[in-house]
């Protein structure tokens, strides 16, 4: 897809969005939306086509690190339901409590009595956060390992990139086949009907943000609500001297 049309189209779905927006937070919505998929399979990208035009005190970003300590020895969903929307938010999960499924399982970050808990109790954490009336989106970004391998190469050798690679990404390359089969497990036991997997093809990048951004949109019954006409009030300078511009520190006009 050429850029030209991308951005027509993106354009055209982020004016939808701050409609969204402007519903979730008049309505009193509750809404999450958790991003997950193997690595560079584009979350980033996603997330950041989605909030980039929006309010960031409305719709939100969560994206924890490594637990400390202390939130080891918490409930597991714990530091993740402190992230949960009040009234009138959306909260984006760029990866989430399925870390458990994944990345732990694979890595052997937890015990299996740990995930065997978690394949259980996930799909009633869902089903609790949906009765109490959170409005729970889930995406799961489907890349192939051919196009996986080629955008780590692109990581490695694009400098504006590179912080992006880690080594627990050469790590997760190895064990490609173990984060299949822990993504198909996670799947049979959280993939519901109450709380269903959208899964979006991500070998496209500019195709995945379009496609996604639409199935969001779709999510939710919203309407535009239109804005008051205002007229900006005339400013009586007339009491006002500036200050002198010599006494000030300006930045330098390099560009």
């Amino acid at each position: 897809m050429k850029q030209k049309k991308y951005q027509s189209q993106l354009t055209k779905l982020q004016i939808e969005l701050v409609c969204l927006q402007t519903w979730i937070l008049q309505q009193g919505l509750r809404v999450v939306v958790v991003f997950e998929g193997r690595d560079a399979a584009g979350k980033g990208g996603v997330i950041k086509a989605i909030t980039s035009r929006l309010n960031p005190r409305v719709v939100k970003i969560a994206a924890l690190g490594k637990p400390s300590d202390r939130e080891k020895a918490q409930w597991y969903f714990q530091r993740y339901a402190a992230q949960l929307p009040g009234a009138g938010e959306m909260v984006l999960f760029d990866r989430s409590w399925y870390n458990r499924a994944g990345v732990e399982k694979v890595m052997g970050f937890c015990t299996d009595d740990e995930y065997q808990d978690f394949l259980l109790a996930c799909p009633e954490f869902e089903d609790m956060l949906i009765r109490s009336g959170i409005i729970v989106i889930k995406y799961w970004l489907a890349v192939s390992d051919e196009k996986q391998e080629q955008r780590f190469i692109e990581r490695l050798n694009n400098p504006l990139k590179r912080w992006k690679f880690s080594p627990m990404d050469l790590v997760s390359r190895s064990k490609w086949v173990e984060y299949s089969k822990a993504k198909d497990e996670m799947f049979k036991h959280t993939d519901t009907n109450i709380s269903p997997w959208n899964v979006v093809n991500a070998d496209h990048k500019k195709r995945a943000r379009l496609n996604c951004i639409a199935h969001l949109l779709q999510q939710i019954d919203y309407q535009t609500i239109p804005h008051d006409k205002v007229e900006l009030p005339a400013i009586d300078k007339s009491s006002y001297k500036r200050r002198d511009k010599h006494k000030q520190r300006f930045v330098p006009e390099k560009y």
